[in-house]
């Protein structure tokens, strides 16, 4: 179905390929995994697909790329919209209509087929999802995990023979995930349709995949099943590093396979002392205090009267399903968002009474979409513009942003950088003012394990630094990591709120992959490794 032959490709400017020498088939009813590092050329391969490489973007490609027979180089990409359907890392940039019904039947307009196909296939689509209640919101009026259901909706609609998609679950909270997975293993399985899938999340991906595509960041790709090429990957999910570290052979690629081989773990780890997480919250006074939060849009409230406080020194992680109140709240608290009712104080002063300048030194936040506060030209002036405004010294935002993402050209557009090197740079730009209150929302979005491992770490020394970090995420397994507190959202309200081993350990909707395996008491592969430190066997 589709075929790369000597595919070479050079962004202008850039002395190295960013894909050398790939010679690939993907044949018609597979499902195929393409992971690696962040900005290890996978977009620019999925983008190779339907011609958008280089027609779009740019650049010298070298060899050919096929689709059902069709070449690339011979023809636009328009040409292979009925073929190819295309969801990108950033769903609001490809919408083109107001509503989701719009937006769902925009591309079928586009192919000509006819109303009463049309209106049957929205039907069908919208129950696939399970958004039929969104049919009529306004696509900028949805949460980024709905916004991002409704982008692969607007593509399943057409009926392509290749789906292409780019971190398609990065936004989405577990059970949506696995819901849109399960919808395109069944449209692997029953319609032949070939899925070229692009996932850092790759633990919710691996069980569906027929074939895994690792980029290592030289130009080349690795092709194997996924038990095969995960044997010496530098990056893999827990369930890997545990059955690494247990010695399992072969690699348990599902929590039902790892249980099954889990026993003797299990025994040895019963006899061992639980992992000791961070004592609770003392009488200090909190950073800051909400009360009674109220946000609406419209007749729609999306906060409802929630009360909280952040103490220094503590990771608070705030969870729920899509449009549980999430981002709303850290807008409000941060005090640039709506609020229509309550109060919030941080350091004695309500961040929305300050200027600009001066609210980012109480509280920060990077929102999802991390491009949003990008302007400048280079990514050198993007720094330079961060220790500027926020009186650091020059060079401490590009420190920052190395400790996150190393090798980013300082010359590089922001536009140019994939969505995981836009989110690192919006991070060092909002720590370089040092805030004492850190809001981040999604930020592991776009991050392969590696750079959120980093980002992990930074978490961990601003909390040790005494400042309040609050992390709105469905990334259980960072949660289980940096989180001593969890926060469990649902229609604008706290539903669940304690230390983060009760919370996720025992929850099936949020319990990590190691607790599944070993028992809601241990949440990470590290804790497995402390507590066996001469190994598991």
């Amino acid at each position: 179905m589709i075929e790369w032959r000597g595919v070479s490709f050079w962004y202008h400017g850039q002395p190295e390929p960013v894909l050398a020498d790939i010679d690939l088939t993907v044949g018609e009813g597979e499902l195929v995994l393409l992971a690696g590092r962040t900005g290890a050329g996978k977009s620019t391969l999925l983008g190779t697909v339907n011609g958008l490489v280089p027609h779009f973007t740019g650049g010298h490609l070298e060899g050919s790329v096929s689709v059902a027979g069709v070449s690339t180089r011979e023809r636009p990409p328009r040409e292979f919209a009925h073929l190819v359907g295309v969801v990108g890392q950033d769903p609001l940039a490809g919408f083109v209509t107001d509503t989701v019904e719009d937006e769902f039947a925009y591309g079928m307009e586009q192919l000509g087929l006819a109303p009463q196909v049309m209106r049957r296939r929205v039907e069908e689509t919208l129950d696939l999802l399970g958004i039929a209640e969104l049919r009529r919101r306004a696509l900028r009026t949805l949460s980024g995990g709905q916004q991002q259901r409704v982008a692969i909706g607007s593509v399943l609609t057409t009926h392509p023979k290749v789906l292409v998609l780019d971190e398609p679950t990065s936004a989405l909270d577990p059970t949506a995930a696995e819901d849109v997975l399960a919808t395109l293993a069944r449209l692997v399985q029953d319609l032949g349709t070939t899925v070229l899938m692009a996932e850092h999340r790759m633990e919710r991906v691996i069980p569906f995949a027929d074939r895994m595509l690792y980029a290592p960041g030289d130009g080349g790709v690795r092709d194997g099943v996924p038990a095969e090429v995960l044997e010496g990957t530098p990056i893999a999910p827990p369930i890997v590093r545990l059955g690494r570290f247990a010695g399992w052979r072969p690699l348990p690629l599902s929590v039902r396979d790892a249980r099954r081989v889990a026993a003797g773990l299990r025994a040895r780890l019963a006899s061992r002392p639980r992992p000791e997480r961070s004592a609770p919250v003392g009488e200090e006074k909190p950073l800051l205090t909400a009360e009674g939060v109220v946000v609406r849009y419209g007749p729609t409230v999306a906060v409802r009267g929630l009360d909280l406080e952040l103490h220094g020194g503590k990771v608070v992680a705030m969870m729920g399903r899509n449009g549980s109140g999430k981002s709303s709240l850290l807008w409000a608290l941060q005090g640039s968002g709506p609020r229509q009712g309550g109060s919030v104080r941080a350091g004695g002063v309500d961040p929305k009474e300050l200027s600009s300048a001066r609210a980012r030194k109480v509280v920060g936040l990077v929102p999802q979409t991390a491009s949003d506060l990008l302007y400048l030209e280079t990514v050198a002036e993007e720094c330079a513009a961060a220790d500027a405004e926020s009186d650091a010294e020059p060079g401490f935002c590009r420190g920052l942003l190395d400790r996150l993402a190393p090798g980013i050209e300082p010359a590089a557009h922001p536009r140019d950088l994939s969505e995981g090197q836009r989110l690192a740079l919006v991070l060092a730009v909002q720590l370089s003012a040092v805030p004492r209150i850190m809001l981040l929302d999604e930020p592991t979005r776009g991050l392969d394990y590696e750079a959120k491992a980093a980002l992990a770490r930074m978490v961990t020394e601003l909390a040790a630094e005494g400042r309040a970090v609050v992390v709105a995420t469905h990334d259980v397994e960072f949660v289980a990591t940096v989180a001593d507190r969890v926060m469990v959202l649902a229609e604008g309200e706290i539903v669940s709120d304690g230390p983060t081993v009760e919370v996720l350990g025992g929850s099936p909707a949020f319990a990590p992959q190691v607790a599944k395996i070993l028992g809601e008491e241990w949440l990470t592969v590290d804790e497995v490794a402390a507590a066996l430190p001469g190994g598991a066997r």
